[in-house]
């Protein structure tokens, strides 16, 4: 069974740990293929840093900081307390030492002339991860966010300002010239089943699907497409995706984010959605829309419920 999810960061890397645990439990051999977002990479201080790659390489690796929810356990930063000195970068994105040395390596074989997807290759083959990691695409698509008198990287948005700045839109700068990564459309030929992970639907699975050729490789995809839903009773789980989906119009629901989705049958992405128990009143809403539905609990408070939600999925 070959079975490629589609994700961003924290939401992405804990259902990929449930991904994996159910498959290693009952299909050992099993390939799975993390398509991830790279909308939230830039350069900073010389260094080309990927959050959501790193995010989801941590956790499958059991490196990340479960505390913080981000970043590498057992850090220290003062290296970024020698760059602040230096009123160097960004004093409010603080980066840890074992973080920068992952960038150090990304940014070393990058200017060596490797593209994105074989410098994740290398730096992820350190640890045992048991899933392919692809980035979407090997070119710089960056998302900004459109605020009131100009726009912003989305992490000066999402970090900084913690999206309290109401938000007009968002554009993935460099996507019109980027295609996808290599492997990405093989992934998605040669998938049993895609899996859309709990991930932000707006910055972090939106930019995904823009890369030119992503979506059409989708639509003809031979492998049912299921969602997770990543809105539980009308809230986030995590983050501030409803900033985001409020800022394209699209209610805070699990509802709302499937048909903004929207049916394949219909021409647009999914085959079935997961909601959570709390949100069974949308089985019957999804399916008049031509989604397949199941209400199921959808907390991943640990990875054993992580791999359940998995399992649901692949049922369905």
């Amino acid at each position: 069974m070959n079975i490629v999810v589609l994700c961003g960061g924290v939401g992405g890397a804990k259902f990929l740990r449930g991904v994996r645990a159910h498959v290693q439990a009952t299909a050992p051999r099993a390939a799975i293929t993390a398509i991830v977002n790279v909308g939230d990479d830039m350069w900073l201080t010389g260094l080309r840093i990927a959050p959501d790659l790193d995010s989801v390489m941590y956790a499958l690796a059991g490196e990340n900081d479960e505390v913080r929810g981000w970043g590498r356990t057992g850090e220290s930063e003062r290296v970024s307390g020698e760059l602040r000195a230096y009123g160097v970068g960004w004093d409010w994105f603080t980066l840890g030492d074992l973080d920068i040395g992952t960038h150090l390596t990304r940014t070393s074989y990058l200017r060596e002339g490797l593209g994105l997807t074989e410098a994740t290759r290398r730096i992820s083959s350190r640890w045992d991860l048991g899933v392919t990691l692809l980035p979407a695409t090997d070119h710089e698509v960056e998302t900004h966010v459109l605020v009131e008198g100009g726009s912003m990287h989305f992490q000066e948005w999402w970090t900084r300002h913690r999206a309290a700045i109401p938000a007009l839109g968002f554009e993935s700068r460099g996507v019109a010239s980027a295609v996808p990564a290599p492997g990405v459309l093989d992934a998605i030929a040669a998938a049993d089943v895609i899996l859309i992970a709990p991930s932000n639907p707006v910055v972090s699975i939106g930019p995904i699907l823009e890369i030119p050729g992503i979506r059409a490789a989708l639509a003809g995809a031979s492998a049912r497409i299921i969602g997770i839903s990543p809105i539980i009773a009308g809230s986030v789980v995590r983050g501030m995706a409803d900033a985001c989906l409020t800022a394209i119009g699209v209610e805070t629901s699990a509802t709302a984010v499937a048909l903004h989705y929207g049916a394949r049958s219909a021409g647009r992405l999914l085959d079935g959605w997961l909601v959570d128990e709390s949100d069974r009143a949308a089985v019957g809403v999804l399916e008049a829309a031509g989604i397949a539905a199941k209400a199921v609990p959808l907390w991943m408070r640990d990875v054993p419920l992580s791999a359940e939600i998995a399992r649901e999925a692949l049922q369905l």
